[in-house]
């Protein structure tokens, strides 16, 4: 190295130091993992596919946009302390958004992001299709302009097309999703989260289209999407394997096991339990390529995988969590 290119080149170093230091207060660096995304699902009861309004646990469509704020802050309040989550993926569909309980629906989103959170919105078909497509498309549309319109100025609000496309082939899902690419464009590409193509399982054939370079990609990995698997090794390579080359740009959207069965996820499986395989090695993978995670359910009613237990009634809400070792593979997952 010549002697006179030594300072120029310390100061870079410098420069590239203070960037990533001054991340976490705002400053994004020029390639980044996507770590930053610790969350949970926050979900229907019912789950998210219904052919009405969406009611998130512990919500009502009875109640006004300042209750929604109201019983949304104890419901943050409780991932925050609980889990230390900074992201809630919540569903969207035509009916939630194009009636009047979308005027109090939004009081969800306001509340979360004002609390520093980040949103996912994520569109899911209704009960009675279930086919992996879109209900109908001019709806589909539509809706997305009203929820476009009303956030993509929100930073902290991300943009999900569809929940798990897997009516598709790939082809026709890059089509259409390239298409809500093209349609929305006051939407930063870096705020657009595109579902693998399947159950949002293969990656790789997304990030390889210039046609989504920039955005995030969405992972979902179940132990009952690949029940030959049986170490946490493997999970690790499934994990890996799907995801390629844009660990960068990946995220699991979606992943759970059994939590209220008393499971034991603090100590390694030994071949015995796939649901504790799954868990660490998924949580152990995620956490070495630096993708987040959003865990399915953070909350949601009676669902046996359900991270948090929604206690209380109207306004005055609690949340506990299920499983303390699953709690921590969860943090584990997100470098905590």
């Amino acid at each position: 190295m010549r002697a006179h290119l030594r300072p120029v080149l310390a100061g870079l170093l410098l420069t590239a130091l203070a960037t990533v230091a001054g991340w976490g207060q705002g400053t994004a660096p020029a390639v980044a993992a996507t770590d930053g995304f610790r969350g949970v699902n926050w979900a229907d009861e019912r789950d998210n596919f219904v052919d009405g309004a969406l009611v998130l646990g512990g919500l009502s469509t009875s109640d006004s946009y300042d209750t929604t704020r109201a019983k949304t802050d104890r419901i943050v309040t409780g991932l925050q302390d609980n889990l230390g989550a900074n992201t809630v993926r919540m569903p969207v569909n035509y009916a939630t958004v194009s009636g009047s309980y979308w005027n109090s629906y939004t009081g969800a989103v306001d509340e979360a992001t004002a609390r520093g959170m980040k949103v996912i919105l994520s569109y899911w078909e209704g009960d009675s299709s279930r086919d992996g497509k879109v209900d109908d498309l001019s709806q589909f549309w539509s809706m997305w302009r009203t929820v476009a319109d009303k956030y993509a100025g929100n930073a902290n609000v991300y943009f999900e097309p569809m929940n798990e496309p897997h009516g598709y082939s790939d082809d026709d899902w890059k089509d259409l999703a390239a298409q809500w690419l093209d349609t929305y464009p006051t939407v930063p590409r870096g705020r657009v989260i595109v579902s693998g193509a399947g159950y949002n399982q293969r990656l790789i054939t997304i990030g390889d289209d210039s046609r989504f370079d920039g955005t995030l990609l969405s992972r979902h990995i179940y132990q009952f999407f690949d029940t030959g698997r049986h170490t946490e090794a493997s999970w690790r390579q499934a994990l890996s394997d799907s995801i390629g080359k844009y660990a960068d740009r990946s995220l699991v959207t979606e992943w759970g096991a059994p939590m209220t069965d008393g499971r034991n996820y603090g100590a390694p499986a030994d071949n015995s339990d796939d649901f504790v395989a799954f868990v660490r090695g998924v949580a152990a993978e995620s956490r070495d390529l630096g993708i987040g995670t959003v865990y399915w359910p953070g909350i949601r009613p009676n669902d046996a995988y359900r991270m948090e237990t929604l206690n209380g009634s109207g306004t005055d809400l609690s949340l506990t969590t299920t499983s303390t070792s699953g709690r921590d593979q969860l943090r584990h997952s997100w470098g905590l």
